[in-house]
């Protein structure tokens, strides 16, 4: 239709599309496999091989010993991560295969969204199949992952809601108060990330910048409607329920739907303060913040002032300084 519409001079693209992204195919969880040998005794799957059938060997041979061995099917509670493998909780030096599957009935590895929908909900569901890694690569199924996105989206509603009140209220810390000046900027750099990657459909990255700045928002006593409305409206295409809730009880009678989208500041994505590492004798003892701008002296008598370091520097000669502005600073100490 398009191109037909194209062809009569109603529109100016010959297609409707910019570009073609084709989204990754979405694996059953990994299945776990370990191995036992002939005696019972577990060996790594690192060790584990083809065997040359022809020549009378089992299937599946141990490569040291060229012993036949077993697969047993694990529960994922019975092993752990360890780098880049899962290996057993109990024997740790025990690496266990981890492989995914294409979503199956044969195999039994389907996922139904409507359970995973009654039990962490719409929300949860959606944000999950974004946070699960690049649009574009295969990714595995993985149902602690859901839960993982499933408390991110309990910590929203609290940073916003008192849940110690008997009805559904506003905490305390949510207050028409003004933002402060770092307030003011986690909130722009939070809204500049996210457009940025929603352009890029780097959806998965948007949700890791709206979780850092629900970790800041948390720890902060006093957190402004003026900093929490934006941050609903960047949530809302993610999690649209929840984010419409939270619109609610922000006293809003319309819905956020035909909301303007969140403008970022460039003045408040600069950072006057920096965080400067404190060095006694080349070991770490402390960080100080600093202005951006400050130099060697006024770094110096920061790093000096600081309760930590002056205990670290207590009873003892300084012998040098090492300032590098912006870096670091290092007492040489006897």
């Amino acid at each position: 239709w398009h191109k037909v519409l194209f062809d009569r001079g109603h529109v100016s693209t010959p297609e409707p599309f910019r570009k073609l992204v084709n989204q990754g195919m979405i694996l059953g969880e990994a299945e776990l496999t370990g191995y036992r040998d002939e005696a019972g005794e577990w060996v790594s799957a690192r060790e584990v091989a083809d065997g040359n059938v022809e020549a009378g060997e089992p299937a599946r041979i141990h490569k040291p010993s060229r012993r036949a061995v077993a697969a047993v099917s694990l529960e994922a509670d019975a092993v752990e991560k360890q780098g880049d493998s899962f290996v057993l909780k109990e024997r740790p030096e025990i690496v266990v295969e981890s492989r995914a599957f294409k979503m199956s009935k044969a195999r039994g590895n389907v996922v139904n969204p409507d359970e995973v929908v009654e039990t962490y909900s719409a929300d949860a569901l959606r944000l999950y199949e974004m946070f699960m890694g690049p649009l574009e690569q295969v990714k595995p199924w993985s149902m602690s992952g859901v839960e993982g996105v499933y408390r991110f989206l309990g910590r929203v509603w609290r940073m916003f809601v008192d849940e110690r009140a008997d009805d559904v209220r506003l905490d305390a810390a949510v207050r028409e108060a003004t933002a402060t000046d770092e307030q003011l900027r986690i909130l722009h750099r939070t809204i500049k990330a996210v457009t940025d990657d929603i352009e890029k459909l780097s959806f998965n990255t948007a949700i890791s910048r709206m979780m850092e700045f629900t970790n800041e928002l948390t720890r902060q006593e006093v957190r402004p409607r003026s900093i929490l409305e934006p941050f609903t409206l960047l949530l809302s295409p993610f999690a649209p329920h929840l984010a419409e809730e939270l619109w609610s009880l922000l006293g809003h009678d319309q819905t956020l739907a035909y909301e303007p989208w969140p403008e970022y500041d460039p003045a408040l994505l600069v950072e006057n303060e920096i965080e400067v590492p404190v060095q006694v004798n080349g070991k770490l003892r402390g960080k100080v913040k600093v202005s951006t701008d400050a130099d060697q002296a006024t770094i110096e008598q920061a790093a000096r002032a600081d309760e930590t370091i002056a205990r670290q520097l207590e009873g003892k000669q300084v012998i040098k300084a090492i300032v590098v502005p912006g870096r670091l600073v290092n007492f040489v100490v006897r």
